[in-house]
């Protein structure tokens, strides 16, 4: 009864952190609404494109936070294996769902980032240099999350353990870990979902740029 206890913990802090809503926090601070401004998602980029660049970079290191410390946390002290996966979904779902604003949030992209950064630093990492170049080339924010999260959704599968001579490199890819990769497969799936009004506005050249 005491470990169920603890994991009902682990379980309600992790969505209360992840629905903590920082880019209409940071909105706020600025004077803004950002759910009337912009694409009215609270998520960083609408943070950075209407806001301001350096506001729009501390919405988004903050969602990034709430995703990755908890599920950090969850690995250094939970006492069991599946809790670091069950604490980052609760993360990124308090990110989408936020109790703090009627159960709308974001699309997770962030906080998502940073609970598999947690969890499988090496791969999540090479995606986000691919979100980097696509985004720097094209000027898509959505469209480099939809390619890196295609990206990440293929090479969790592929035996990345075997070609490693590091150990530590291996331990970082997940692949040996079935639920992990079904988990980002899922979120990856998930978050090219929520970018379905994007890929409309990509297809009819109408999404905004970032620059």
């Amino acid at each position: 009864m005491e470990k169920t206890a603890v994991w009902i913990l682990w379980a309600v802090g992790a969505y209360l952190v992840g629905s903590i809503p920082f880019g209409f926090l940071v909105g706020k601070m600025r004077g803004k609404d950002i759910r009337t401004l912009g694409s009215k998602n609270i998520g960083a980029t609408n943070v950075y494109r209407t806001v301001g660049k350096p506001w729009g970079i501390l919405a988004f290191a903050c969602d990034f936070l709430k995703g990755f410390l908890p599920t950090l946390a969850a690995q250094k002290f939970g006492d069991a294996e599946w809790l670091p996966l069950v604490v980052g979904i609760l993360t990124v779902a308090g990110h989408m769902w936020t109790c703090f604003m009627k159960f709308k949030g974001g699309k997770g992209i962030a906080t998502g980032f940073g609970m598999l950064v947690a969890l499988t630093p090496v791969l999540v990492l090479a995606a986000f240099a691919l979100w980097v170049v696509v985004m720097l080339v094209s000027h898509y924010v959505s469209l480099g999350s939809i390619v890196a999260a295609a990206f990440l959704m293929v090479v969790v599968w592929l035996p990345w353990h075997d070609w490693f001579p590091c150990k530590i490199l291996r331990s970082c890819t997940g692949y040996h870990d079935l639920p992990l990769c079904i988990l980002v497969t899922v979120l990856c799936a998930f978050a090219i979902w929520k970018h379905r009004a994007n890929i409309i506005r990509l297809r009819a050249h109408a999404e905004s740029k970032i620059y």
